[in-house]
């Protein structure tokens, strides 16, 4: 696990998982990952698609399939660590985000949020005034009647 090229991008890696996600490639999926994955989940818990995806336990079912529609980096300096953040939605009622953390071009930590709303907050940037540095939030659907929870990811 965890012996991903490093010459590619943060973003460049995460759309690699996707792909491979969705070709069902498991050896490319293991290359991705570093072997002591930190994975933390928000939502229901009928919702763990991806925690079922990644441990196989979805094998022989008709898995969740995800599509991203956003895919951006955000916070980290190149080659120091970062954040890719995801987003996408599978029919009118379930919307998720993902966070994927990267070091050397290996995923380390998964953030996953279902139905939730996501504001992600570096730390490492001063603090200014009546300034909030938000360097990435959800663009949710609202759909009428219907709210989310919202989260805040500080990195």
């Amino acid at each position: 696990m965890g012996k991903h090229a490093p010459c590619k991008s943060k973003r460049d890696v995460v759309e690699s998982l996707y792909a491979s996600l969705a070709r069902g490639d498991a050896a490319a999926v293991t290359v991705l990952l570093a072997a002591d994955l930190d994975w933390w989940f928000h939502g229901p818990r009928r919702c763990q698609h991806m925690r079922r995806l990644l441990t196989g336990e979805s094998a022989g079912t008709a898995a969740f399939r995800f599509a991203p529609a956003r895919v951006v980096e955000v916070g980290g300096v190149s080659g120091e660590g970062g954040w890719v953040v995801a987003e996408g939605w599978a029919g009118e009622h379930d919307y998720w985000v993902h966070a994927w953390c990267l070091r050397d071009g290996v995923i380390t930590s998964f953030r996953e949020y279902f139905n939730t709303s996501v504001t992600v907050r570096e730390l490492s940037l001063p603090a200014k005034k009546d300034m909030v540095w938000a360097v990435w939030e959800s663009q949710s659907p609202s759909p009428k009647a219907r709210s989310m929870p919202g989260l805040v990811l500080a990195i």
